[in-house]
């Protein structure tokens, strides 16, 4: 796989799932567990944060590659949650 930037697909939400955060969040003043959704993901799987600077600095500085999220969304969400059992 290659570690270039692709565009994010709207909708996916992988990155808003599968990886645990330990910063705050607003909601979710302890951050998150891996594997468990970020309360800032809506219905559609869009953040409700995107652009706002209340976003964690770990979210806005997330960058897509094809090697982490793959070509579909069940491949994101397969390949952050296996980076984060490694980590």
């Amino acid at each position: 796989m290659k570690t270039e930037p692709m565009a994010c697909r709207l909708g996916c939400g992988a990155c808003c799932i599968a990886p645990s955060i330990s910063s705050p969040i607003p909601g979710m003043p302890n951050g998150k567990k891996a594997g468990e959704r970020c309360i800032q993901l809506d219905e559609n799987n869009l953040c409700k944060l995107f652009g706002d600077e209340s976003r964690p600095k770990v979210c806005s500085d997330f960058t897509a590659t094809v090697d982490v999220c793959g070509s579909t969304n069940a491949e994101a969400l397969a390949l952050i949650t296996e980076l984060e059992q490694l980590t």
